[in-house]
């Protein structure tokens, strides 16, 4: 994996996935993964993208084969968005598509809302309210967890509602293991900082065409509840999936991806 090396001690590693066909000037799409993820699991989403796009995959600060970071990092969502603001910066990239999941979608509604000069369009899928009532309060409870079980306890006792009651057991435990890899430093730091954020004033300064990707019975919220937050998004697209997942961009990637290459297609403003 290539490496952008951030000042002052931070490697973040990324993938650049491009099957388009090289005689064209390929756009590009960002992709910002979940909670103790990493840029592996938009494995389902890479091969329906890449042959339209090039699709740039980067591992969180923190997660994945980036920089693990200790446990009082102060974690902000302008720090995030600035370490993806300046990936792209090096890669010659000024304006993209941009796609997340689960809390990764916190983060791209910020950027989308905070740099709208850089973002044609924004997809999140399975991602939570703008603001998680209740979040801040269970912090000390999942540190203690983590401190004492690590990320992969955590990880398997939460599965099911993330991936539904359809996920084969095999991807279940995958998921589990793939999670569980996470640094609890890292771990500990960002849910109580990213995980708790509030992004309730960000939401209606999202000016991009958006798409909003949902279950009818996700664990993260009701179809109502994300949808009166997607409707203060101007120019917003709700696209509610069956199922009881709230991963949905692990549960249901091929769907995902599709709705996501047309949407994209259909709503580019520089297409």
């Amino acid at each position: 994996m290539p490496t952008l090396q951030l000042p002052p001690d931070l490697d973040l590693h990324y993938r650049v996935d491009d099957f388009t066909d090289p005689w064209c000037e390929s756009r590009t799409i960002l992709m910002l993964h979940g909670n103790a993820e990493s840029s592996a699991s938009w494995y389902g989403w890479v091969p329906t993208l890449a042959r339209q796009y090039r699709v740039v995959r980067p591992d969180m600060r923190g997660f994945g084969a980036s920089t693990p970071m200790p446990r009082d990092f102060p974690w902000t969502l302008d720090l995030l968005i600035d370490d993806y603001s300046r990936l792209m910066d090096s890669l010659g990239v000024e304006r993209f598509h941009l796609v997340a999941a689960k809390i990764g979608g916190t983060i791209a509604r910020a950027f989308a809302a905070r740099r709208p000069e850089r973002v044609l369009t924004l997809t999140v899928a399975g991602t939570p309210t703008p603001f998680r009532v209740g979040a801040a309060e269970r912090v000390p409870a999942l540190v203690e967890e983590f401190d004492q079980f690590g990320v992969e306890h955590w990880a398997r006792e939460t599965m099911a509602g993330r991936l539904g009651s359809a996920f084969p057991p095999e991807g279940v435990e995958w998921w589990t293991k793939f999670m569980g890899r996470t640094a609890v430093s890292t771990q500990v730091g960002f849910m109580g900082t990213i995980a708790c954020a509030d992004i309730r004033a960000d939401v209606p300064k999202i000016a991009c065409p958006t798409l909003v990707i949902s279950t009818e019975d996700s664990g993260l919220a009701t179809v109502g509840e994300t949808r009166a937050w997607q409707q203060m998004i101007p120019d917003s697209e709700l696209l509610v999936l069956p199922g009881d997942s709230y991963h949905v961009a692990a549960s249901d990637a091929e769907e995902c991806a599709r709705a996501t290459l047309q949407f994209i297609e259909r709503r580019d403003p520089d297409g």
